[in-house]
C-alpha cells in the first residue's frame, strides 16, 4: 500500500518521558510542603474561608535562571512581610503564546538561538521551579502546551489559562484534570463569556487524549476542577477592572451559578501594556475592595528586577541583567510599594470581610 508523505514534518526527536524527567529532578519534602500549602491557601481564598487576597507577581517569562532565583528570593521576604493580609506566589512563565512569531519561551528555545531544544527546556523549567519551591514561595504558571503539566505540574500551586485559549477545548479539558485552581482569563476582546463557559466546562469530568508518566499516549479521565476563576486582563482596546466592569463580571457568573471569584490583571490591557500604570491599576483594585467588594479575590503584576523590556540580541552577553525580553515590567523598587501600600489598605478591612 502506499503511504502518504509527511510532506511538512523535517523530523520526530525523541523526548524524555515525563517519570525521566522527574527522575532526574525529583521532587524533595521542602518542595512538596510549598506546593500544597500554597494550593490550599488560594483553595481557601477562593472558598471564603481564608479574608486574604493572592497576589500573583513576578517576570511576563522566565529566560534567565539565575535572575529569576534572584528575583524569587527577594519575593520571598516580601511575601514573608505581608502574609497577614497576602499571599504571594511568583509568576513562573515558560510557555509565551505569539499573536504571530517571535520567542516561544524558555522550554522552547531555552538558550534563545533557534536551537529548539525543548528537552533540555524542560529539565531547565522543572529545576526552576524546584529551586523556587524550596525556598518557601510558591509558583503559579500559564499552561500551554497540554503535555507540559505531566513533567511540571506537581510543582505548580496556580495556573493561568491565557486569553487566546480560554475557549479551547483543549485546554478547558485539561484544566478539568489540574491539581491547582485554575484562572481563565477572559478573551482579547474584553468579553468574558468564553471565561465564564471555560470555568462551567474545566469543573466537569473529561475523557482525552494524552501521554502518561511513561511518555504512552493514554486516555486521561478527570474528576473535574471546582476552583475555576475568572481573570480579568482588559481587552478590545479597553481596561476591565473599573467598577462597572467589575459588577458586569459578577453578573455573568452569577448567571452561571458560579462563585463570585475574580483576579485582576493589573497589566496586558488593563494597563494599556504601560508598566508604570500597574500601579494605578492595583491602587484602584484594593480601593474597591476596602469600599465593600467581596469578589476579588487576587491580583497579578507583571515585575521584574529591573523595569521595561529589551530585544534579544544576537549577542546574549549584552542581554540586560534581570530585564523582561517579552512584555515590559515595573522593576523591583516599584514592586515592594506597590505590595506594601495594598497591604497598608487592606490590613484592616480584609479581617472583617465576610465572603460566607
Amino acid at each position: 500500500m502506499q503511504k502518504t508523505e509527511d510532506l511538512n514534518i523535517a523530523a520526530f526527536d525523541l523526548m524524555p518521558s515525563p517519570d525521566e524527567v522527574k527522575a532526574r529532578i525529583p521532587i524533595t519534602e521542602e518542595a512538596v510542603r510549598t506546593v500544597v500549602e500554597g494550593r490550599r491557601a488560594i483553595e481557601a481564598i477562593l472558598d471564603g474561608r481564608d479574608p486574604r487576597m493572592f497576589g500573583v507577581i513576578g517576570p511576563c517569562s522566565i529566560h534567565d535562571a539565575a535572575a529569576g532565583l534572584d528575583y524569587a528570593r527577594r519575593l520571598r521576604l516580601l511575601a514573608e512581610e505581608v502574609k497577614d493580609t497576602l499571599v504571594l506566589v511568583m509568576r513562573v512563565y515558560f510557555e509565551k503564546p505569539r499573536t504571530s512569531v517571535g520567542w516561544k519561551g524558555f522550554i522552547n528555545d531555552p538558550y534563545m538561538d533557534d536551537s529548539f531544544r525543548v528537552d533540555e527546556g524542560m529539565e531547565r523549567a522543572r529545576r526552576f521551579l524546584l529551586q523556587v519551591n524550596e525556598l518557601g514561595l510558591p509558583a503559579g504558571t500559564e499552561a500551554l502546551d497540554p503535555h507540559a503539566p505531566q513533567y511540571y505540574g506537581d510543582l505548580v500551586s496556580w495556573t493561568a489559562i491565557g486569553a487566546r485559549t480560554s475557549e479551547s477545548q483543549t485546554h478547558r479539558e485539561m484544566s478539568s484534570g489540574l491539581s491547582t485552581p485554575v484562572g481563565f482569563k477572559n478573551g482579547t476582546d474584553g468579553d468574558v463569556d468564553a471565561a465564564v463557559n471555560a470555568i462551567l466546562s474545566a469543573g466537569r469530568p473529561h475523557s482525552f487524549l494524552g501521554v502518561n508518566g511513561q511518555g504512552r499516549s493514554a486516555i486521561i479521565r478527570t474528576r473535574g476542577n471546582r476552583y475555576g476563576h475568572l481573570v480579568l486582563r482588559g481587552g478590545g482596546g479597553r481596561p476591565n477592572f473599573d467598577t462597572v466592569s467589575i459588577s458586569l463580571a459578577e453578573q455573568a457568573l452569577t448567571r452561571a451559578k458560579l462563585p463570585l471569584n475574580l483576579v485582576v490583571d493589573c497589566s496586558h490591557a488593563n494597563s494599556w501594556k504601560k508598566p508604570d500604570l500597574q500601579p494605578l491599576v492595583l491602587r484602584d483594585v484594593v480601593h474597591q475592595v476596602r469600599e465593600g467588594n467581596r469578589s476579588v479575590v487576587g491580583f497579578m503584576v507583571e515585575s521584574f528586577i529591573e523595569a521595561g523590556s529589551q530585544p534579544i540580541p544576537e549577542d546574549l552577553s549584552k542581554l540586560r541583567y534581570g530585564c523582561s525580553v517579552t512584555d515590559a515590567c515595573v522593576g523591583w523598587d516599584t514592586t515592594v510599594e506597590m505590595v506594601r501600600q495594598a497591604r497598608e489598605v487592606l490590613k484592616d478591612v480584609l479581617p472583617r470581610r465576610d465572603r460566607g
